[in-house]
């Protein structure tokens, strides 16, 4: 009977062992995914700008909600624009932040993009336009023949000064806009390479504080008004080849998202820790909205616009963007 029983044990051993063998060639990956719920890849470079739109990327990460879903996750910082882009298809980066207006302006040049969570949109002057504290210009219409600071030609800040011009009667040949990280904005205002720059927080806080700075007007108002910013964005190779993968990053980063939208304090202590905020500038800083879903309707607007001046040379249907929304658990 031992005997028997010993052969049997053997014979079972022998089944188990060719039936795993046999789902995933016995390797070292394979298992790796079986351990982790079947993710095809389990470690993520996700690229991010030092600013408090991705607040909750890092909130998800410090709570532990990305290892929870099996994920170990590598914030990497970015500019963002065609920089996020080139990185994505490169495999320097699996997924980053993004502007909607430069992915969207990618898209009609041909790439291939999918959005997959929102992370920020604007509030009453959470990106105004800034002059120095002595400059003659007192009104928007003053801009005219003037340069403009922004962070990236073609993206979210130029069509948000675009707007503001027509509201003054001018257009964007009325200007001259020149790029600057936003770190480097003060120095181009207070060195005179500029007369005015497109700020966000928490830059408009300091060099007012600091410099002196005023705000000339703010740009998300009108048109504009409630505008979304920023989401996260892959490749559509990427979403295609590791759908599990994507679906977990999804789910852990909507936790983080649902505490930044209702938790002020959860933001301003996070921010700090990511960026050259201080803890002080933090707690006073103006903040947009943190929406905790990837509306197709609000997107479509940003669309529209970039159509109406003259970024996108026809109609975008951003629902042909959007990856599919994982379900709250796996």
């Amino acid at each position: 009977m031992r005997r028997t029983s010993g052969a049997l044990t053997f014979v079972l051993g022998v089944a188990v062992t060719l039936a795993l063998a046999a789902c995933g060639g016995g390797s070292t990956d394979s298992m790796k995914a079986a351990a982790n719920n079947g993710l095809e890849k389990t470690k993520l470079k996700v690229g991010a700008i030092p600013i408090p739109d991705p607040a909750a990327l890092y909130i998800a990460n410090t709570k532990g909600f990305f290892k929870e879903e099996g994920l170990t996750i590598e914030p990497v910082t970015i500019q963002g624009g065609a920089v996020a882009v080139n990185s994505l298809k490169s495999e320097i980066l699996d997924i980053s932040q993004t502007n909607y207006v430069s992915t969207f302006s990618a898209v009609s040049k041909g790439e291939k993009l999918k959005l997959i969570a929102d992370a920020y949109q604007a509030g009453p002057n959470t990106f105004v336009l800034m002059v120095p504290k002595n400059s003659p210009i007192q009104t928007p219409a003053d801009l005219k023949g003037k340069t403009i600071a922004v962070n990236t030609f073609n993206n979210i800040g130029t069509l948000a000064v675009t707007a503001t011009l027509k509201v003054a009667g001018l257009t964007k040949d009325d200007v001259t806009f020149k790029e600057f990280q936003f770190p480097q904005m003060a120095a181009a205002l207070t060195t005179g390479q500029v007369d005015a720059a497109w700020m966000t927080e928490p830059f408009i806080t300091v060099t007012q504080s600091d410099l002196g700075t005023r705000k000339l007007v703010d740009t998300m108002s009108g048109q504009t008004a409630n505008f979304p910013i920023a989401g996260w964005m892959t490749t559509e190779e990427f979403a295609k080849n590791n759908p599990k993968t994507l679906a977990a990053f999804q789910r852990a980063l909507a936790r983080g998202q649902e505490i930044a939208a209702k938790d002020r304090k959860e933001v301003e202590a996070i921010v700090p820790t990511y960026t050259s905020i201080k803890k002080e500038t933090a707690a006073v800083i103006t903040l947009g909205t943190f929406p905790t879903t990837l509306n197709e309707t609000r997107l479509q607007r940003v669309a529209d616009l970039m159509a109406e001046y003259g970024i996108l040379t026809g109609k975008l249907d951003v629902t042909t963007l959007l990856a599919p929304q994982p379900a709250a658990t796996p």
